[in-house]
């Protein structure tokens, strides 16, 4: 008996063995944002001109989404959903330029108090600025640090070509693209606290290709038969993807790829002023809630873990970014304020899935969209009781409204997405805070340019190209809408 007892404890920790050999330590994260980037701007994707061949890597080594989706059709909403898990609407970001509420549980504070060390590199928009991006302050409220990133470099918005960035509120200036000097950044972080005692996480993004485009001469070389804005926004994701090149070898220089979990994906569709299209034949654009302005690339890459580079149909969006890191550390539901609107797809990294339990919802400017697996339902407007039912499978364009012909498929989500419009108005009420309401102190969004908080600095920003247009009421001129 005592033979059998000593054997079967053998056995437990043998088996205990082996599955902490198999299963890799807490990895080092990193979430990688394009800016305005569609659907169809990959050579993956069958783009006829652009090639991104550090993308299509990526792509061929990790995990690829055909149906990623930003959680809103535009940037400071889907930038939300990263940083909750929730719906844009739930944390007060109505639209862009619309501040995070600081009542709101955040993925960088989670990771902090779990143990990483954590940075922001490039695009905020978050605290509430509209205008183009200009450094952060130190002395605002709803800077990076302020929502749980030891570290940042920042800029409220888009940034360009010789960025003026902000470092924890001290203003830097860079020489060359910005892809390349966020990244170039990110990997000095990365090589200060390898050998430290804490893993990293790290938010690298980007401004490009963001209007106004600029890119150089070489990168915008093979797109000369174009209009020069399309030349120039072609070119602008040419250097953003030779970016995404320098952080996959630099990692390997570092020795981290190998446990390093990267998440590339976009804040929302195409633009439609650019051609070829950017959306590769989807419905509508950036600030759409067809498929146009919501679906776009989505990679995830994890050596250690992910072995079997596979593409996936699996519907999935940035608010699942959130529970799935939560599910990879095993951090309690606690971490996150509920309703949740995300779902982990830590599954997903090695086996895929036939459906969705969850169902992707989206809320953005008086409109809703339902997308439970091949079924999408619209509401266009959430004051009338109009809905549109699509087929994203047979009918990804969007092209053939089912709502007549399919009744039960058309009442199931109906009666779904009504309930769920009820359950996110409770949140924009402040519901979900222990408070029951959303703080007064929150502030509105508003220009930078004509803040008073930004006044001490106008002399400086002014003399800079980039900021000429929004400064330009303050000198009598018309303002560029």
């Amino acid at each position: 008996m005592r033979l059998l007892i000593l054997a079967s404890l053998f056995l437990f920790k043998a088996a205990s063995f082996l599955h902490a050999a198999a299963t890799p330590s807490r990895p080092h994260i990193i979430l990688v944002m394009a800016d305005d980037m569609g659907w169809g701007e990959t050579s993956y994707n069958g783009h006829p001109l652009l090639k991104t061949p550090h993308l299509d890597a990526m792509a061929a080594a990790g995990l690829r989404f055909d149906r990623f989706y930003a959680g809103a059709p535009n940037c400071s909403p889907t930038r939300s959903t990263v940083m909750t898990g929730r719906n844009n609407d739930r944390a007060g970001v109505e639209n862009h330029g619309y501040a995070l509420r600081r009542q709101e549980k955040t993925l960088p504070r989670a990771l902090r108090d779990a143990g990483y060390t954590t940075a922001h590199f490039g695009k905020w928009h978050l605290n509430g600025f509209r205008g183009p991006g200009a450094p952060i302050l130190a002395t605002d409220d709803h800077n990076p640090g302020e929502f749980g990133f030891d570290e940042w470099l920042s800029a409220t918005n888009f940034f360009d070509r010789n960025p003026l960035l902000s470092r924890r509120g001290k203003f830097e200036e860079f020489t060359g693209d910005s892809s390349e000097i966020i990244v170039a950044e990110a990997l000095k972080f990365l090589a200060r606290h390898r050998a430290g005692p804490k893993p990293t996480f790290s938010v690298i993004w980007y401004g490009s290709p963001h209007s106004p485009f600029e890119a150089t001469d070489g990168d915008r070389a093979p797109f000369a038969s174009l209009a020069k804005l399309s030349q120039h926004h072609y070119g602008e994701l040419v250097a953003l993807d030779r970016s995404v090149g320098t952080l996959r070898r630099g990692l390997r220089e570092l020795g981290l790829a190998e446990n390093t979990l990267l998440w590339f994906c976009s804040d929302n569709g195409g633009l439609p002023e650019i051609s070829p299209s950017t959306v590769n034949g989807l419905r509508g654009h950036k600030g759409s809630v067809f498929e146009g302005g919501l679906r776009v690339p989505g990679i995830i890459e994890w050596p250690a873990v992910i072995k079997q580079p596979r593409i996936t149909q699996y519907p999935a969006g940035t608010f699942d970014i959130f529970p799935t890191l939560a599910d990879v550390l095993g951090l309690p539901a606690t971490v996150m304020l509920t309703p949740v609107d995300g779902s982990s797809l830590r599954p997903l990294f090695t086996a895929d899935l036939a459906s969705r339990a969850k169902p992707l919802a989206f809320h953005h400017q008086r409109r809703a969209a339902w997308i439970d697996n091949r079924y999408k339902l619209i509401q266009p407007n959430l004051a009338e009781e109009k809905f549109e039912l699509y087929d994203l499978v047979s009918d990804p364009a969007e092209s053939r409204d089912l709502a007549a012909t399919q009744p039960e498929v058309f009442a199931r989500l109906r009666t779904a997405l009504v309930a769920w419009n009820i359950s996110v108005a409770a949140s924009v009420a402040g519901q979900d805070y222990p408070e029951r309401k959303v703080s007064p102190t929150e502030p509105l969004s508003r220009d930078w340019a004509t803040a008073p908080e930004y006044q001490p600095h106008v002399p400086q920003l002014a003399a800079r190209p980039e900021y000429q247009s929004a400064l330009a009421p303050k000198a009598g001129k018309k303002k560029k809408q």
